[in-house]
């Protein structure tokens, strides 16, 4: 029943009107005809239309939005918080519990069970906290506002669509985001990739475990996920090397890796599986070190977060049957005020940064990069107090 509704849904919402999707802040109530009228054009009914009609701006989303502090922390700070021995407990005892399904889920996707295992553990510590806000309202005062309504605006009526079909009750709660479920996924998802995956007729992916799991597979499948091939792999990178050649999207041979020294954690040569790899440095040419491949790119496409998909993408090695990352000793870095001091002088060098807010984000990395490279720096995107005060 989802998927034909869906495919029907969905898609005429994307083909609606563009200058209606991309509308934001002025007069509410016009903002919220507007909408109306794009769900109206994709067969909504009175039932979808009535939620609609009772949505509010929610002050504490915004504030939400506004404060996403956790992210300025570093990645050895983040990565040891999140995964915890509850996380790593629970997530093994899950896969036992579950391994039929995660059979069937890897033979149709292709996704690794423990790539699936970890995006639960991180979004909802399996379910357990799926979010308090209401996602109608979080969903329209973010498309509302004018910070980022190119991602949010177009997730109302596919949300609408499964409250007018009665997949979702009006009041369904999630993230403050808008994300709904175990492993948050997002209205349009649920409309496009929805499974279900225990039989019962009914995609539930708030109550059913079975068909969280095989929606998740399928939507990182659709995202672009390669069958049989790794996502990350723990590296030592050597003293010196041409550090301006990492970087996750500059994906090399591993022979190339190989020739600049490049080993195994335990120090052993890379194996060469044929297939190109970047490496990322999250606390500069000191600290961990990471090969990643193609299927780390999925990662991002969850969440553009660098430290939160680094995190995800080991918690899966670390499920997998990996050890924990050798934090090695790396450069001291930035607070989050001097952080937002380096952001001031980057602008002012003609840099856009993506706004002063003290989170090194891949904009700030790239400048960081560039003026690294400029002032005789290794070139590993890692701001230093050093930098700091050469700027």
């Amino acid at each position: 029943m989802i998927s034909r509704l869906t495919a029907i849904g969905f898609i005429v919402v994307l083909s609606a009107s563009p200058a209606l999707a991309q509308q934001c802040g002025g007069d509410f109530a016009q903002w919220k005809a507007g909408v109306r009228a794009d769900a109206q054009a994709a067969g909504v009914g009175e039932k979808g239309l009535d939620a609609l009609a009772g949505a509010k701006i929610d002050q504490e989303v915004l504030k939400r939005d506004r404060a996403q502090g956790v992210f300025s922390q570093t990645f050895i700070e983040f990565a040891g918080r999140m995964i915890s021995s509850y996380r790593l407990t629970t997530g093994k005892a899950n896969l036992k519990k579950y391994d039929a399904v995660f059979d069937r889920m890897e033979a149709d996707y292709g996704v690794p069970r423990a790539v699936m295992t970890a995006f639960w553990a991180l979004e909802t510590d399996f379910g357990a906290v799926q979010g308090d806000f209401l996602t109608l309202n979080a969903l329209v005062t973010l498309g509302h506002d004018c910070r980022r309504p190119e991602l949010f605006r177009p997730q109302i009526v596919p949300l609408l669509t499964l409250i007018d079909t009665g997949v979702l009750p009006a009041d369904v709660k999630g993230a403050w985001a808008g994300e709904i479920g175990q492993t948050q996924i997002l209205p349009s998802d649920y409309l496009l990739r929805g499974v279900d995956g225990d039989g019962d007729g009914v995609v539930d992916l708030r109550r059913s475990e079975e068909d969280v799991i095989m929606t998740t597979g399928n939507k990182l499948l659709a995202r672009g996920w390669k069958r049989g091939q790794p996502w990350m792999q723990e590296i030592r990178v050597p003293a010196d090397m041409p550090w301006e050649q990492t970087g996750h999207s500059n994906k090399l041979p591993l022979s190339q890796w190989t020739a600049w020294g490049v080993t195994q954690r335990d120090g052993s040569p890379l194996r060469d599986n044929g297939l190109r790899a970047g490496v990322v440095l999250p606390m500069g040419h000191k600290g961990p070190a990471f090969l990643v491949y193609d299927n780390y790119d999925i990662y991002l496409q969850w969440n553009q977060s660098f430290i939160y998909t680094l995190t995800a993408a080991h918690l899966a090695a670390r499920f997998a049957g990996d050890p924990k990352f050798d934090p090695r000793d790396p450069e001291q870095g930035l607070d989050r005020d001097q952080m937002k001091e380096l952001q001031r002088r980057l602008e002012a060098l003609g840099y856009d940064v993506g706004g002063v807010d003290g989170i090194l984000g891949v904009n700030t990395r790239e400048a960081v990069r560039s003026e690294q490279n400029k002032h005789g720096f290794p070139v590993d995107g890692w701001p230093t107090p050093r930098l700091l005060a050469r700027l």
